[in-house]
């Protein structure tokens, strides 16, 4: 008992020490430390029991550091592999309760701020780029963490590159970028002095959040400013068609011309001229503006000179819609038929196919990759194959001629001379969706992934909500967004992106819709008032 209850450092015979060391080496070295371990918790559990209860809790073995010490020099020389064995071993000798103590003790161990240890190895750039995968929320947060965070978050800039990564991908914010002026201060270097700095974008974010909420409230509550084109001439009686970008908008008139006004001074910039009917449809891309005429011709201007430089003669009636992308090129014409064109060049366009079914006059025509979609005044839309163009099926429910149509995806949006809108599955010819509202024709629809815009012969254009209109348990009543009413005849025409509407009319104007630049509203006046406070600003072209 008294060999049991010696310490293992006591032994005073050097040459039994010796021996003892001689013969460990020649053992596993994790059996003799267990050993030795398992012998000390023998000496403590005898030596508490015969001390007091003052004594149990205080350290029961007054050698236990010295112990512990030797054993420690054990343990390091031990390969990492024998360590965690012996541990392994160790643990299951013990108590649920030291199991629990020995958890708490490891949690905060197995802790580890990687961020902050990234850049003292000189890994600045791994640390922001884990970081710049963080949405705005999530930055807040990840700058209060701490300084070193902070500083990641600032000297790398990722602010400006949250801002930039969503200008690039959203076309929200880059219209917003463009419209607001500061896309300047993105996609470009970290300039040698401080501005604009980390701060200058940090506040600049939740700028641009605001000023979303606030044109998205804009269109919802009908707020807008609205400019007016004066296109009136002598001869002149409707504008037929448009299409805009940021520098100008290109109109084709009842009086056989194009015209090309300044988005800047809204005057007139140019006139094509060389159709001798109206220009009832156009299109327009960097290089090319392609016209539609009731005089039966398509013609093709260089879109920088004005100068004409091709005309398609096939159709034997008023062309009435076209759209081309890709190469490819799509017409139609009261003649009932429908033309595919493969467009190499400005000037070298040759007919590809000629798509018959229609038994009236087809007045709208789109396509994507997979479908041509055309509408006619039979009241029926028809779908086709746009590789092979062979007819794919037909869309009925129009009850009158269908005079408009958007495709793009697996929706359809047609609107009629019966006054309703219809939303159509093209995978399977389903009617998803009956909108009714207009009094008159729908003459011109437009749609996005947020709202559905259409203009008629009532002069009205009315602003629905897509997301509510596939949705079928949306009342009916909750639909239309809102009504604008400044036309004073029939709406031709309309376009529109995130912040605008263009429309054109029988009344010979172009109004130009702005739910951008409206102030936000009073706090004394209700967010969505009944009447749209617009600022009508009139430029009459010369």
């Amino acid at each position: 008992m008294d060999a049991l209850n010696s310490p293992l450092n006591s032994i005073s015979d050097e040459k039994s020490l010796n021996n003892s060391e001689s013969q460990s080496q020649d053992m596993f070295p994790m059996t003799l430390l267990f050993d030795e371990l398992s012998t000390q918790q023998q000496t403590q559990q005898t030596n508490a029991s015969k001390g007091s209860p003052q004594e149990k809790c205080a350290n029961p073995n007054p050698l236990f550091n010295s112990e512990k010490d030797d054993c420690l020099k054990r343990f390091e020389r031990w390969s990492e592999l024998d360590q965690t064995e012996f541990i392994e071993v160790l643990l299951s000798k013990m108590s649920h309760c030291q199991h629990s103590q020995i958890n708490t003790y490891l949690k905060p161990m197995l802790q580890r701020d990687f961020i902050s240890l990234l850049p003292k190895k000189g890994l600045d750039h791994v640390a922001e780029n884990i970081l710049s995968y963080l949405d705005a929320k999530s930055l807040c947060s990840a700058e209060l963490v701490c300084k070193e965070w902070h500083r990641v978050i600032s000297e790398g800039m990722l602010w400006k590159k949250l801002i930039e990564h969503k200008v690039r991908t959203d076309t929200l914010w880059n219209g917003l970028a463009k419209r607001r002026g500061w896309i300047k201060y993105l996609f470009k270097p970290p300039p040698n002095e401080q501005h604009p700095d980390h701060i200058f974008y940090r506040r600049l974010y939740p700028k641009i959040i605001q000023d979303i909420e606030n044109t998205e409230n804009n269109w919802r509550c009908g707020r807008h400013t609205l400019q007016k084109i004066n296109c009136r001439s002598e001869s002149s009686k409707g504008v037929y068609c448009l299409q805009y970008d940021d520098q100008k908008i290109v109109s084709g008139l009842r009086d056989n011309t194009i015209k090309v006004w300044d988005r800047n001074t809204l005057q007139c910039a140019k006139i094509l001229t060389g159709h001798t009917g109206s220009v009832l449809c156009l299109q327009y891309d960097d290089k090319v503006i392609v016209s539609g005429s009731s005089d039966a011709t398509v013609r093709v201007w260089d879109v920088k000179t004005g100068v004409m430089v091709n005309t398609l003669i096939h159709h034997c009636e008023a062309v009435l819609h076209l759209r081309f992308n890709n190469g490819m090129m799509v017409t139609c014409s009261k003649d009932r038929s429908i033309a595919v064109w493969d467009m190499a060049s400005p000037t070298d366009i040759a007919l590809r196919r000629v798509l018959v079914g229609h038994r009236a006059a087809v007045n709208v025509v789109d396509f994507d990759e997979k479908y041509i979609v055309s509408a006619s005044g039979d009241r029926t839309i028809k779908v086709w194959n746009t590789s092979n163009c062979e007819f794919v099926r037909t869309l009925n429910g129009h009850k009158r001629g269908i005079a408009c149509l958007q495709y793009r995806d697996r929706l359809v949006v047609s609107g009629s001379s019966d006054n309703t809108i219809r939303l159509w599955d093209i995978e399977c010819g389903t009617c998803l969706r009956v909108l009714e509202g207009h009094e008159e024709l729908v003459r011109c629809i437009r749609f996005d992934n947020k709202r559905i815009v259409s203009g008629a012969y009532d002069g009205k254009i009315k602003v629905w909500d897509l997301a509510a209109a596939l949705d079928p348990r949306s009342p009916a009543g909750t639909l239309c967004l809102r009504t604008l009413v400044e036309h004073t005849g029939r709406v031709f025409r309309l376009q529109f992106d995130e912040f605008q509407i263009v429309s054109s009319s029988h009344d010979d104007t172009i109004l130009i819709w702005d739910f951008l630049s409206s102030d936000p509203p009073s706090p004394h006046r209700s967010s969505c008032s009944p009447c749209s406070p617009s600022r009508t600003y009139t430029f009459v072209s010369k």
